[in-house]
């Protein structure tokens, strides 16, 4: 293809891919009335009446909005996250059938198999953060002490939660980082057991940074899973790098540089002690001697 075609076809692809956003967002500016703003206001709402405010035994809550556009810009904010979650699909799709062409077939095998460990990885770090956010909440809520009335505006909070399902689910992509580097021959597995504890070391760091709450129950909800995720990943480094020494091993010359001759072995073989049918017999007709040969 030429250069203008391949513009063309992305064109089309970044076109096709936000159309696909701006429906999946509208479906989510609808369901934000029909759910999803339940949804995200939950963890709040199920906190002890006296850390909401409007809160009382039957479980009502509220959020402050402190201007006109708040509610606007809040529920296109949630609208554009869950449609982009919503056409994840789609647009991921769009951006796979752009690059394939260009691809080897075992380079789109381990594509299709990143992208959808990818997406699980997120998905699972975006749960963890929904699931342990009413206990993050409550911590941060009740350092307050008494006499603090708690009334938390909607822009916060909802800023907040979207941002630790975010930070929670990008969080939990990089180990896939190290595995992908090692599938390409970048990173080795010495490399990374050599470097495990400063390895560890640095996820606790990462998590500090990247939490939004900046509390020790958050950071260390993060680290924790980081630490098993490379755990795993140092693991299956080794298995790769294993198999890639036996597949080497196969090959014979895969240390030899590209201006050195192949340590080939140029002795003449022995001959053979007794001499084959072919050259006892003189006689034997060509279709015999197909016959002797293939025998």
């Amino acid at each position: 293809m030429t250069l203008v075609a391949h513009l063309t076809e992305l064109r089309n692809r970044v076109a096709k891919a936000l159309l696909a956003l701006l429906l999946a967002s509208a479906v989510a500016f609808w369901w934000y009335e029909h759910g999803l703003g339940d949804f995200i206001r939950a963890p709040y709402c199920g906190l002890e009446p006296e850390l909401r405010y409007g809160g009382d035994a039957d479980g009502g809550c509220g959020l402050l909005i402190t201007d006109v556009f708040g509610g606007v810009f809040i529920r296109l904010k949630v609208s554009l996250l869950a449609g982009a979650v919503l056409s994840a699909p789609v647009w991921l799709y769009q951006l796979w059938a752009f690059v394939t062409p260009g691809l080897k077939r075992n380079e789109r095998r381990y594509g299709v198999g990143f992208v959808l460990v990818s997406s699980t990885l997120f998905a699972l770090g975006a749960v963890l953060a929904y699931v342990s956010l009413s206990a993050g909440l409550e911590l941060l809520l009740g350092l307050a002490g008494d006499g603090v009335v708690i009334a938390l505006t909607a822009q916060d909070y909802i800023g907040f939660v979207l941002s630790l399902l975010v930070a929670f689910g990008v969080s939990f992509e990089v180990p896939l980082v190290a595995v992908a580097l090692n599938a390409v021959g970048v990173l080795s597995y010495e490399a990374l057991r050599r470097s495990r504890r400063w390895i560890f070391f640095l996820t606790i760091v990462f998590a500090a940074f990247v939490t939004p709450t900046q509390d020790p129950f958050t950071m260390l909800l993060m680290a924790g899973p980081m630490i098993l995720l490379f755990e795993l990943a140092i693991q299956v480094a080794r298995l790769v790098d294993r198999r890639r020494a036996r597949r080497d091993a196969r090959e014979h010359f895969h240390d030899v540089g590209d201006d050195e001759a192949s340590p080939l072995d140029v002795r003449p073989s022995a001959l053979d002690a007794a001499p084959s049918r072919l050259d006892a017999d003189p006689a034997v007709q060509p279709a015999d001697r197909r016959t002797a040969s293939r025998g």
